[in-house]
């Protein structure tokens, strides 16, 4: 039997905007301060590559460092800039920008801008997941207190 409906084409434009779907999702995940579903959006061994700190490898060491992350700021989101699909569909890089909300250690309020870059692989499924991340801000941290002479 002949199937006359039509399909949608598997092509890199589709793939681009799917990873971008995606992003958005995972950045929601974040806003909404939902731990499992922004670590959902990992490979099972994936690499997280924060600034300032040793690599990460697997999804148990992923939620420690966004558990932390989460709880101890106000705020965190991101938005991907560009999205490149590699020719055999089955990889994609996406930069982009970020920012993270929190206090400082005075309590005040203090905004990190930074950029961001995810690799991400197709899963069996279709789904693309994050195997890669990386993120750093744009601006070297704050000096720390010099101590008051008394």
């Amino acid at each position: 039997m002949l199937s006359t409906g039509c399909k949608a084409k598997d092509t890199k434009a589709t793939h681009e905007q799917a990873i971008r779907d995606t992003d958005e999702k995972w950045s929601q995940a974040a806003i909404a301060k939902d731990i499992d579903a922004t670590v959902a959006f990992y490979t099972d061994d994936a690499r997280l590559l924060p600034p300032d700190a040793p690599l990460i490898t697997g999804k148990a060491g992923i939620r420690a460092m966004w558990a932390d992350l989460i709880h101890s700021s106000d705020h965190v989101s991101w938005k991907a800039a560009t999205v490149e699909v590699s020719s055999s569909s089955d990889l994609s890089y996406v930069v982009g920008t970020y920012e993270l909300d929190s206090k400082d250690a005075q309590g005040k309020p203090a905004v990190e801008i930074g950029k961001m870059v995810e690799v991400f692989r197709k899963q069996a499924d279709g789904s693309w997941k994050a195997c890669a991340d990386m993120f750093s801000p744009d601006a070297p941290p704050a000096p720390a207190p010099k101590p008051t002479k008394k």
